[in-house]
């Protein structure tokens, strides 16, 4: 099953969203910021992306720049200050059975589906 961790109010995500409706194939739609994601689930999709978990932070939002950027946080912290502000979570994430990308471009949405 193909699963997309999605918010709406994203152009990129709706972007990746549109990719698998168009793809014909049955997937499931996360809405993270209304569904929180646990941590377990967090780290298997850091670890299937392949990437550290400061990697998968957006860096531009306001609550990073004054509450975490500049500080040593280790991998755990950051992984808790994206539980505790999922919007911290770069988006789309679509995972395909043990392949994951970040739909940014959206088009390596298409590498794996």
């Amino acid at each position: 099953m193909i699963t997309i961790y999605h918010n709406p109010r994203c152009r990129k995500s709706r972007e990746g969203l549109e990719i698998l409706e168009n793809s014909g194939k049955e997937f499931e739609i996360v809405k993270y910021l209304d569904e929180p994601i646990s941590e377990n689930t967090l780290n298997k999709i850091i670890d299937l992306l392949e990437i550290s978990p400061i990697a998968l932070i957006r860096k531009n939002e306001a609550i990073w720049k004054s509450d975490y950027k500049g500080k040593e946080l280790t991998n755990d912290a950051i992984v808790k200050a994206m539980l505790k502000h999922p919007k911290l979570i770069e988006r789309p994430i679509v995972i395909n059975k043990d392949k994951a990308v970040i739909g940014r471009p959206s088009a390596l949405i298409s590498k794996i589906i």
